[in-house]
């Protein structure tokens, strides 16, 4: 069985509609609506037609690499991914836990790379839509039409991303791509002069961090129905939370709640995901779909991510954050929560946490001296699991007597949250689009839809071997000469090709 409007009954003869690519939003993903002749939309997809795979070409380097390797899975969050591998190591290397100087130079790294990439997605990235409407003047709706705007909070929003990627070149060495961390511990501590740098900023980014999160929840009490209601659906929500319930980022538990709010699981250990995880392969995508092993496919699906953050922790432990998770929760009226839009009110919260956990860790002497690395008892897996700013985050790794890698699985952010985002397209498609002529601006609400999410499509697409693999050969006029395609199972099927056809529209 499958989701509702995910495929049309019957497929012949309705027009297709494509957005491709979706903009404002990292890699490449595409979105591709069917509608019969009353403009009724039967199919909604979101295609991510990108493929990295580095679950496999990790396989036979070094162990010791990974997490530099890694680390290029992104340019925007290098560091998640460079932590979550160096964490899965350490357990490789037995150096669990880490010294007191490594985890708060990781901390610190990770909470940088947090602040930056929150700033990035709010002011750069959807501001346009939230400031102007979704079916403003294109020409406006972007980050220069921002600055013309509101050139105080387009400045507010490059500075705050500026100082995180400060904090992390000065912890892994540059802004982006940098490698602080190595199996068992980091290989530098920061210097006197870089802390004091940092604390002489940290008032004016804790009061800037404060003016975001009032910016996000002015918006949603001044449109209240429309950001309650755009894209809205119930999901279970997934994430780690610190072992007392509080807000964790860079460590702890897996939390799972339902739609309700019930704790479904809770107290889950990194190291056992796959006993709560199962993931899916569908012929149309090459993300995968990852739902909780016990409810299955159609009941199992969750989102991760702020929104999931914020409400799965029962506080954050510092003041400010958690008088805005209390308001934020409030508005919820007893409900959970889960509204696609209220994704940029949360991030904003978690966006002023990571600046308080900043100015905490700037004033522990363990960022300035104590011992890098620690080593222990050699194991042949390990997994490394942390909160990056688009959700949770998993490497899985084995390594063979030879030290080297012999199985690579990465979950990350954006395919934890693949189905959800595919539920928030079929809502707008459902609510905004069907039965209407189709306009720029009223497509447009498909893609503030996904933005809200913040995926990082590149991130997303790694295994090889099980995915389905749609290959055309066109000629020079467009005319199809060859087409293969290949199942998740593995069969090749190759379309007997009659006569050249033209391009689909």
């Amino acid at each position: 069985m499958s989701f509702a409007m995910e495929t049309a009954a019957n497929p012949q003869g309705l027009r297709r509609v494509a957005i491709d690519p979706v903009s404002r939003v990292e890699g490449h993903g595409k979105v591709t609506l069917l509608l019969d002749e009353h403009n009724v939309v039967q199919q909604a997809r979101l295609h991510i037609v990108e493929f990295r795979g580095f679950e496999k070409f990790i396989e036979g380097r070094p162990y010791w690499e990974v997490p530099v390797m890694v680390q290029r899975l992104c340019g925007i969050c290098p560091v998640s991914h460079h932590l979550a591998a160096a964490k899965a190591f350490d357990h490789i290397v037995g150096a669990v836990p880490v010294t007191a100087s490594a985890d708060r130079v990781r901390r610190l790294m990770h909470y940088g790379q947090m602040l930056q990439s929150h700033a990035l997605h709010f002011f750069h990235l959807s501001s346009p839509d939230l400031l102007f409407g979704f079916e403003s003047d294109v020409a406006q709706r972007n980050i220069v039409g921002v600055a013309q705007a509101y050139p105080e909070v387009a400045k507010k929003g490059i500075l705050l991303r500026k100082f995180g990627q400060e904090v992390i070149r000065i912890t892994s060495g540059k802004r982006v791509h940098g490698t602080g961390a190595v199996p068992g511990g980091i290989n530098k501590l920061v210097t006197v002069e870089e802390r004091d740098a940092l604390l002489r900023d940290m008032p004016q980014m804790l009061a800037w961090a404060q003016d975001a999160v009032d910016i996000a929840k002015q918006l949603h009490a001044n449109h209240r129905n429309l950001y309650s209601n755009f894209a809205s659906f119930r999901s279970n929500m997934m994430s780690l939370v610190r072992a007392d319930g509080a807000m964790e980022l860079y460590d702890g538990v897996l939390r799972v709640r339902d739609d309700k709010g019930a704790i479904l699981f809770d107290g889950v250990s990194d190291q056992n995901y796959l006993s709560l995880i199962e993931e899916e392969v569908r012929s149309w995508s090459y993300m995968k779909f990852p739902h909780l092993r016990s409810l299955g496919r159609e009941q199992g699906w969750y989102r991760v991510g702020p929104l999931a953050r914020v409400q799965n922790c029962d506080f954050i432990p510092t003041p400010r954050a958690e008088a805005e998770r209390q308001a934020f929760v409030a508005w919820g009226q007893g409900d959970v929560v889960h509204a696609t839009l209220a994704y940029h009110w949360a991030r904003m919260i978690e966006m002023l946490h990571a600046a308080e956990v900043i100015a905490e860790l700037l004033l522990d002497p363990a960022l300035l001296s104590g011992d890098l690395v620690t080593t222990g008892t050699r194991q042949r897996s390990g997994v490394g699991m942390i909160e990056a700013p688009r959700g949770t985050l998993i490497h899985d790794y084995d390594v063979g007597d030879d030290e080297l890698v012999t199985r690579c699985n990465l979950i990350v952010s954006t395919t934890h949250n693949n189905q959800a985002m595919n539920e928030a397209v079929r809502a707008v498609a459902r609510d905004y689009l069907s039965g209407h002529e189709l306009t720029e601006g009223l497509l447009n609400h498909i893609e503030v839809a996904i933005r809200a999410y913040d995926p990082c499509l590149s991130c997303a697409t790694h295994a090889l071997g099980q995915m389905p693999l749609d290959v055309t050969l066109l000629g020079p006029q467009g005319q199809v000469l060859d087409r293969v395609q290949k199942g998740s199972d593995g069969h090749l099927n190759r379309t007997d090709i009659c006569s050249p056809v033209g391009l689909q529209a």
